[in-house]
């Protein structure tokens, strides 16, 4: 089992309890699906996430300055029968097999080597993996959910973050749908009832106190 990360000090504690009471003393960002399959409009997946990916990778950048846990997840598909009720209904997931670069995280994330790198089947980053243990092996008591979709894996994942009992965070800059109503829809779903929605900024400006 690894050593939890320590908060740097408790001038930082201070500065992360800031943000509506979402983000603990242990955050850890959690990077869904920013993949070239999600990223590359040319994907039938895809769309047009410039700006998501740069938010991304200001917040990769601050959680490894600050030693904090960072997961970046992807959707690979390595049989028939995986998730085989949520592919009929969405027939353009059958493209994310493992051979296919459609699955590989965008090459402007700047990975680490401590990053961990999930492989999931279903929207929630949590379902049918073991992302909750390797928290909970590293004292997490909160996550920041950024990636894509807002409307599907960002808001499965955040509210399976909740249910497992961490405080969320979701910087809305951060995540991004290829409708952009229903990207509004669901941060504003999300903020009434399973995390802060909060700015880019905010979270940084925490992180870096």
């Amino acid at each position: 089992m690894s050593e939890p990360i320590p908060v740097k000090n408790e001038a930082n504690r201070r500065a992360l309890a800031r943000i509506d009471g979402g983000m603990g003393s242990q955050p850890a960002l959690i990077v869904v699906d920013v993949v070239v399959g999600f990223t590359d409009p040319e994907c039938p997946l895809g769309s047009e996430a410039e700006s998501v990916v740069h938010a991304n990778v200001q917040l990769m950048d601050a959680f490894h300055r600050a030693k904090l846990p960072v997961v970046l997840t992807t959707v690979i598909y390595r049989n028939d029968h995986e998730a085989s009720v949520f592919r009929a209904r969405v027939p353009a997931l059958n493209l994310l097999t493992p051979e296919s670069h459609w699955v590989k995280f965008d090459p402007r994330l700047p990975v680490a080597e401590t990053d961990l790198q999930l492989e999931k089947r279903h929207a929630s980053s949590f379902h049918g993996t073991a992302l909750d243990q390797w928290l909970t092996e590293r004292s997490v008591d909160s996550v920041v959910v950024t990636g894509l979709t807002t409307s599907g894996c960002v808001r499965a994942t955040a509210v399976d973050g909740l249910q497992n009992n961490y405080r969320v965070v979701v910087p809305r800059e951060a995540c991004g749908d290829r409708d952009p109503n229903a990207h509004e829809a669901n941060l504003y779903d999300l903020n009434a009832k399973y995390a802060d929605v909060v700015s880019l900024t905010t979270v940084l400006e925490a992180l870096a106190s």
